[in-house]
This record gives structure tokens, sequence and C-alpha cells, in this order.
């Protein structure tokens, strides 16, 4: 079966660290851009980051730099690193494989699971 799993979310205190795993199997993501998405209930879905096939990432502006998105292709899986957390990342992070191999939005062939990331004290 051809899909990606996320995993890596849970509960944080605001400052703190999670990092996100998005492993794929059936599939190589080594010739695919990989994103990460994320929605809390009631807004749009927010594009944050994505890493093409060569290793070159974008952000978004929001992330401020707290966020790192890396890929190891032995182990087939996309990583997202978030550092001080506040309670506006909670929400529900998904990640992508894109149709290309360039964070080029052309189009998202594959939706991972959701995972949730909850910030509280």
């Amino acid at each position: 079966q051809v899909q990606l799993v996320t995993s890596g979310g849970g509960l944080v205190q605001p400052g703190g660290s999670l990092r996100l795993s998005c492993a794929a199997s059936g599939l190589s993501l080594v010739d695919y851009a990989v994103g990460w998405f994320r929605q809390v209930p009631g807004k749009e879905r927010e594009g944050i980051s994505c890493i093409g096939a060569d290793g070159d990432s974008n952000y978004a502006d929001s992330l401020k730099g707290r966020f790192t998105i890396s890929r190891d292709n032995a182990q087939n899986t996309v990583y997202l690193q978030m550092n001080s957390l506040t309670p506006e990342d909670e929400a529900e992070y998904y990640c992508t494989q894109e149709e290309g191999s360039e964070c080029s939005g052309s189009g998202i062939d594959m939706w991972g699971q959701g995972t949730q990331v909850t910030v509280s004290a």
C-alpha cells in the first residue's frame, strides 16, 4: 500500500519542541518534493514548509525561523523540527508528496494522515 505515515505530534508546553516525521511506504520519496501543511478547525489550511528532492527548502514567513525541514532519503522520511512552540502553532499537521521534484506548488499527489500538535501549559 502506497502511503505517507505522519507521526510525532502530541502535547507540548509553550516554548517546547517537537519533531514530526513523514515516512513513505510503497513509494520512494527521493525524487519528490515533500511539503508540510497545518490546519486549525474553522481556518484555512496553511502551507508551512517544503523541501525539494535536491534539499532546497522554503518556509512560511509566519514561522520566523523556528521550524526546520529536513529529509533522510535512506530512511525515506522527511522531518519537521518545530522549536519555540506557541499556542498559535496548535493544529493538525499533514505532510504531502508533491507532483515533482521541486517545491513549485504544481500539485500534490498524496497526503499523509494528520498528526495533532497541542501546545498548552
